[in-house]
C-alpha cells in the first residue's frame, strides 16, 4: 500500500536578490518543499521568467499546468495567480527575472498585460546558450551589466520562443507525473550514467513505448534529447567556471565517451565549439 505523507504547513522559498536596476531584478530562489507540504497560492507582481536550475515541481496557472524540470523556463504574467506543488519530489532552485511594465514597454511587450500565453518553455535547443549563460551568473563575481544583458535576452527569448509552442494541455495524470518526475530526478542526480530508454522506462515502471509517450507529453522533449541537453548544459557551465580544467576531462566527466562526439553535439547545441564557448 502506498504511504500517504501528512500534509504540513507550506514552506515559502528562500529568495536572494542578486541584482536590480530600473525595471528589472533577478533573484536566486531555493525551495525545500516536498510531498508533505501544502502548495499555496501566490501571485506574480510583474512579468516573470524563471530558469529552473535543479529539482522538479508542478506549476499551475491560468495559462497551463506544467511539470517544471531543469533547463525549462517558467513564465508568469503580471497579476496572475499560481501555485507550485512538490507532490512527487522535494526541492528546487530557480533563477527568476522580474520585469516592470515600463521595462516591457521598452522591450515592445507592454501593449498587453498578458505577455505569455503558455506557462512553460521546455528544455529545447534554442534555450541552451541562454540557460548556460544564466547558470554561470550564479558565480559571485557576476556584475550588474552582465545580469542586465541576460535579463533583456531572457524576456526577448521567452517572448519569441512561445510563438512556436502550441497551446496544449499536458498529461495531468498524477501517476504518470510521479513516474516521469522520478526519472527526471534520476537523470539530474547522475547525468553521466549510461542511461538507456529501457533502463529509464524500468525506473518509471512503464513499458518503453508508454514511457516515451508520457515523458514527451510532460516535458516537451524525448528522454534522449533531455539527457543529452542536461549533459551539455553541465559541460557548458563547467567550461565557464572551471577554466583550469581541460575540455577533454570535462567532456568525460559529463558523460561523453568520445571527444569528437562531444564537440559535434556541443557545436550543434550552442552554435560554437567548446573552446570558442569558453573563450567567449
Amino acid at each position: 500500500m502506498k504511504e500517504h505523507l501528512p500534509i504540513t504547513d507550506c514552506k515559502a522559498p528562500q529568495a536572494r536578490r542578486l541584482a536590480a536596476d530600473a525595471g528589472w531584478s533577478v533573484h536566486d530562489f531555493v525551495c525545500t518543499a516536498g510531498p508533505g507540504d501544502r502548495a499555496f497560492e501566490e501571485q506574480h507582481s510583474g512579468a516573470s521568467v524563471a530558469v529552473v536550475l535543479s529539482g522538479t515541481f508542478q506549476y499551475r496557472t491560468s495559462t497551463g499546468n506544467e511539470l517544471m524540470s531543469p533547463g525549462s523556463l517558467l513564465l508568469g504574467n503580471s497579476g496572475e495567480a499560481f501555485t507550485c506543488g512538490h507532490e512527487h519530489g522535494t526541492g528546487d532552485r530557480c533563477l527568476a527575472f522580474h520585469y516592470s511594465e515600463e521595462f516591457l514597454e521598452h522591450a515592445g511587450l507592454g501593449a498587453e498585460r498578458q505577455c505569455f500565453r503558455v506557462a512553460r518553455i521546455p528544455a529545447i535547443r534554442p534555450l541552451s546558450p541562454l540557460i548556460a549563460s544564466a547558470t554561470a551568473l550564479l558565480r559571485r563575481d557576476a556584475e550588474a551589466p552582465d545580469l542586465e544583458e541576460i535579463a533583456w535576452k531572457m524576456i526577448d527569448g521567452a517572448a519569441r520562443l512561445q510563438e512556436g509552442l502550441a497551446q496544449r494541455h499536458s498529461n495531468s495524470d498524477p501517476a504518470a507525473c510521479a513516474r516521469v518526475t522520478r526519472v527526471l530526478r534520476v537523470i539530474e542526480a547522475e547525468p553521466d550514467a549510461p542511461h538507456t530508454l529501457p533502463d529509464l522506462a524500468a525506473q518509471a515502471r512503464l513499458s518503453p513505448w508508454h514511457f516515451l509517450r508520457c515523458f514527451q507529453d510532460l516535458t516537451g522533449t524525448t528522454p534522449r534529447q533531455y539527457l543529452l541537453r542536461t549533459r551539455l548544459r553541465r559541460a557548458a557551465t563547467r567550461l565557464c567556471q572551471e577554466t583550469n580544467r581541460t575540455i577533454l576531462d570535462i567532456a568525460f566527466e559529463c558523460g561523453f565517451g568520445d571527444v569528437s562526439n562531444f564537440n559535434r553535439a556541443f557545436r550543434a547545441e550552442f552554435g560554437r565549439s567548446p573552446r570558442a564557448f569558453r573563450a567567449a
